[in-house]
């Protein structure tokens, strides 16, 4: 089967291990997932349940132990992180470990010439991401004499002018101030908006409230709930057993005794909206 044919996920993995060869620690342990296409999701769990390591066997960073891990149609156990980088873009959690142009544009246009793109496709693509990620006048600097939170953003804006199609984010506003962050959230809305798959995994439960069509909870190395945020952040059980916090304004709407057995909200427009029209209905 080819990667156009449309009735596979962009993303499935099936009954996935890994063990990691030093101290033989079960980072997963029978984890299947499908993703279609086009979908916004978030993974979720605390530190050590397996989250980025699920990420990083989607690109090849880790062969899996067990299962089969595809991307596109393709077996991600038989390519390299090279063959894969068109396909599965990576953001790392810490920018450090992917900078190393001597500037920012060069930087933004290396994983493009390596795709071989003609000179203006780049530019165009280079031109777009310095004014998406607002760092046209760090065009000419060195991204190691940036702050983190704008190195995070050329990391990030790296991947982006790649136009890969699943585009894996691990931990994207850790150490990010309020302007970087907007410009992150942006940035999944958009990816959305043009079509692309998004793995997003992070602590950071608002953004994810706001950007992810699914969750996928994550603890122990196996997977305890996958569904809508809404679903997912409703779950007491679950969030107890996984020690996640649900959005305060999510919090809220679950301890209103008016909205008992109703959806939770996800943003203070929902909950205003909701609470106006409830007073309307009296």
């Amino acid at each position: 089967m080819t990667a156009q044919d449309t009735s596979l996920p962009m993303i499935s993995a099936k009954q996935l291990r890994f063990v990691y060869p030093r101290g033989g620690v079960v980072a997963l342990d029978d984890v299947s997932i499908d993703i279609p296409a086009g979908q916004s999701v978030g993974i979720v769990g605390q530190n050590g349940s397996g989250k980025t390591t699920f990420t990083k066997t989607l690109n090849g960073l880790l062969r899996p132990s067990g299962g089969t891990v595809h991307v596109d149609g393709l077996d991600t156990s038989k390519l390299t992180v090279q063959q894969l980088a068109s396909t599965v873009g990576y953001v790392f959690q810490n920018p450090n470990h992917q900078l190393f142009a001597t500037s920012v544009a060069a930087e933004l246009a290396f994983g493009p010439t390596n795709l071989k793109l003609p000179k203006d496709e780049i530019e165009a693509r280079v031109a777009e991401a310095l004014e998406f990620f607002d760092l046209g006048e760090h065009a000419k600097s060195h991204p190691y004499r940036l702050s983190f939170p704008l190195r995070k953003l050329v990391g990030i804006a790296s991947v982006f002018t790649m136009h890969p199609k699943i585009f894996v984010l691990d931990e994207p506003t850790t150490g990010q101030d309020h302007q970087t962050t907007r410009i992150i959230n942006r940035l999944i809305h958009r990816l959305q908006d043009r079509g692309a798959t998004v793995v997003t995994v992070a602590h950071d439960m608002p953004l994810l409230a706001d950007v992810s069509e699914r969750l996928i909870v994550m603890w122990s190395s196996k997977v305890v709930l996958d569904g809508t945020p809404r679903e997912v952040f409703a779950n007491r059980e679950v969030m107890d057993l996984t020690h996640i916090t649900p959005p305060q304004i999510t919090q809220i709407s679950l301890g209103m005794p008016s909205r008992a057995g109703r959806p939770a909200a996800l943003s203070v427009e929902e909950l205003a909206e909701d609470v106006r029209a409830g007073k309307e209905s009296r």
